[in-house]
């Protein structure tokens, strides 16, 4: 019965200790000073070339404000890292150009980026043809 007792006791104490753990991090959070509430975001900066680590500026009223934020290096869209598409299947190969084709439509603005509607993205056909079927690494050995 004693242990039940010290378990339990030990549960409680574990819990409380993550209520204040959290407590702590949205008075972080909070503890920019900021009352403003219509912040204005910019585009995420790299820090060098044109993607990886960088920040973006925000302003409201007289306040300003730099965020870490991060590009990755595999997206060199034109319609930047800000914008979330939701995209169709791509397209059969066109034989004159060489390019396979698909559109997206907005899905997520993000930091109030100024996104278009409606994209439509191009990638050069594969010379291999690829094999649906594939065995799956680890199944059906015995």
């Amino acid at each position: 019965m004693q242990v039940r007792s010290l378990l339990l006791l030990l549960a409680l104490i574990l819990v409380a200790a993550a209520a204040e753990a959290g407590k702590n991090k949205k008075e972080k959070a909070k503890k920019d000073g900021s009352k403003c509430e219509d912040w204005r975001w910019g585009p995420c900066v790299p820090n060098s070339k044109d993607c990886g680590l960088g920040y973006r500026e925000g302003t409201c009223k007289d306040e300003s404000k730099k965020l870490k934020c991060k590009i990755p290096c595999n997206w060199k869209k034109k319609f930047g890292a800000d914008c979330k598409y939701k995209f169709e299947s791509w397209g059969g190969c066109n034989a004159q150009t060489g390019l396979k084709t698909r559109s997206g439509i907005l899905k997520k603005a993000l930091y109030n980026a100024q996104c278009e509607e409606t994209v439509l993205v191009t990638k050069p056909c594969s010379s291999k043809i690829k094999s649906k079927s594939k065995a799956k690494k680890g199944k059906g050995k015995d």
